[in-house]
């Protein structure tokens, strides 16, 4: 279906690039004819991931935080400076961590609010006023999470990925006079790098979890990367506004409460 020259002459900014599900994406994108942005907080993995990726096609690298203003400002320079435009955003950083609601403090909600949420926004908002809206053309991509049923055990980026979701359903229409599509993609759980950041007792809990997923597997990288790599491309042109879930099926029967059972017990 996707060919070697799909994104030919597109240019595409992935946030948080330099690793994981970014990364693969990136790869992809570059794989099949793009000239691809990375940015991540971090300039010196990003500097090794930009310098990997620069195998597969032209690539270039910008340290950014999404949070902040100044940043993206100079992050949108760079790009007009390098490239002149922007045709595909992939709104893929993000953090957080688990927690249960009443043991969540402000600025432990506000930090990934400010980073899945308002950061997201901040970044669509000014591509969208520097590039996509001057342009009359362009792709954003959302990576959120699966919050179908609310997401127990991290109720900061439920909201804030809820808040995504719903930002990307206005976007779809305000901005569809212009040719700019929006959506977003729900992975489930994933067998990449961001596993290992959990706590022994959650990373022995996904084993049951794998079981329970209908298809009886974790996804992978890939897997989210080529869902994306479609909603960005011309093979979708006539959809904006949903959410596509690459999660095996977990959103329609997974009990979403293990993850704080596994909190209550680590008390």
């Amino acid at each position: 279906m996707f060919k070697e020259d799909t994104f030919q002459n597109k240019i595409a900014l992935v946030t948080g690039g330099r690793s994981g599900i970014g990364y693969q994406i990136a790869k992809d994108l570059l794989q099949m004819g793009a000239k691809v942005i990375i940015c991540s907080r971090k300039e010196e993995a990003l500097m090794k991931a930009k310098a990997a990726l620069s195998a597969f096609g032209e690539v270039a690298a910008q340290a950014c935080d999404i949070r902040k203003e100044e940043d993206i400002k100079a992050l949108v320079d760079f790009i007009k400076e390098k490239f002149q435009r922007l045709d595909i955003l992939v709104n893929n950083a993000g953090g957080q961590f688990p927690t249960l609601a009443e043991y969540t403090n402000n600025k432990g909600w506000n930090a990934v609010i400010n980073n899945n949420l308002n950061g997201t926004f901040y970044m669509t908002r000014d591509m969208a006023v520097n590039f996509f809206l001057p342009q009359k053309g362009g792709t954003i991509v959302n990576i959120i999470a699966q919050i179908h049923r609310g997401f127990p055990g991290m109720v900061h980026t439920g909201a804030a990925r809820a808040g995504v979701e719903n930002m990307t359903k206005t976007l779809a229409l305000e901005w569809s006079h212009a040719n700019i599509r929006i959506n977003c993609v729900a992975p489930g759980t994933i067998d990449s790098s961001g596993l290992d950041t959990y706590p022994k007792p959650i990373q022995d809990m996904f084993e049951a979890l794998k079981k329970a997923t209908p298809l009886q597997r974790f996804g992978t990288v890939e897997d989210v990367s080529n869902t994306v790599c479609f909603l960005a491309s011309p093979l979708s042109s006539y959809i904006s506004g949903i959410t596509l879930y690459v999660d095996g099926a977990s959103h329609l029967n997974i009990d979403k409460m293990g993850l704080p059972n596994i909190l209550k017990s680590m008390m």
